[in-house]
């Protein structure tokens, strides 16, 4: 499988876009399960202890206050959703760190209450707000997701932008789950919907042929473009 991912992020690098677009529909979840051991969120990594998420707290606190989303970014080092963790420090359209934080997105709109993340940007700040359902969610999970999101980053998206994020969030995911086993808690909401994108890319020979088919049936994007600036052809 390792062959395969390695085939399947080498093309991924070579297609990363010059523009994205900022808003995702998620995979429809159950409810999340809590628990925390020692004072640290159950589902950490054993190397993320206090004094390592102390030492790595000045790299991603531009990022914004949650813990989890320090951990989760960083476990984002080598894989495929390394662009990601760039993106979301700075490297991205808008020269900024990209701002992550708990939200609920009903608030926002009661369209987007059940979404698992939403992208926005405001003036020219760039932000990923994720459902507060996740917050005891695996960070591993949680990287998964945000490799997805900081693809999205400005106002144009289209189904070739999805299914390259998308496809992106599976290969992460997959690789998260090599590296970090532990972050495979089958009972989170979060967790499901990766394990459900792992199926697809898996089924697809690690390839987007079932993610696209999904993406281009999934009903919240039927006003989608096929098409936008940076994915012109995906």
């Amino acid at each position: 499988m390792k062959k395969k991912l390695g085939l399947l992020l080498v093309g991924l690098a070579f297609l990363c876009p010059k523009t994205f677009a900022i808003e995702d529909i998620p995979i429809q979840a159950n409810t999340p399960v809590t628990a925390s051991v020692e004072g640290v969120q159950k589902g950490y990594p054993k190397k993320y202890t206090q004094t390592y998420i102390k030492q790595i707290t000045p790299t991603y606190k531009s990022v914004g206050k949650d813990e989890i989303f320090y951990v989760a970014l960083d476990m984002l080092k080598g894989t495929g959703g390394e662009f990601s963790r760039n993106a979301i420090l700075g490297n991205n359209l808008s020269q900024r760190p990209i701002k992550i934080e708990f939200r609920d997105l009903g608030l926002i709109s009661p369209a987007y209450a059940s979404f698992d993340a939403l992208g926005w940007k405001k003036n020219k700040q760039l932000y990923i707000y994720i459902n507060p359902r996740h917050k005891d969610a695996p960070p591993g999970a949680l990287a998964a997701l945000l490799a997805h999101e900081a693809i999205h980053q400005d106002e144009y998206n289209s189904l070739a932008e999805e299914t390259y994020a998308w496809t992106l969030e599976a290969a992460t995911w997959c690789e998260i789950l090599e590296i970090y086993p532990e972050s495979n808690n089958e009972l989170h909401p979060l967790v499901i919907r990766e394990n459900t994108l792992k199926k697809l890319f898996e089924r697809g020979n690690y390839t987007d042929k079932y993610i696209k088919k999904t993406v281009h049936t999934n009903e919240g994007y039927r006003n989608l473009p096929a098409t936008s600036p940076g994915f012109e052809d995906l």
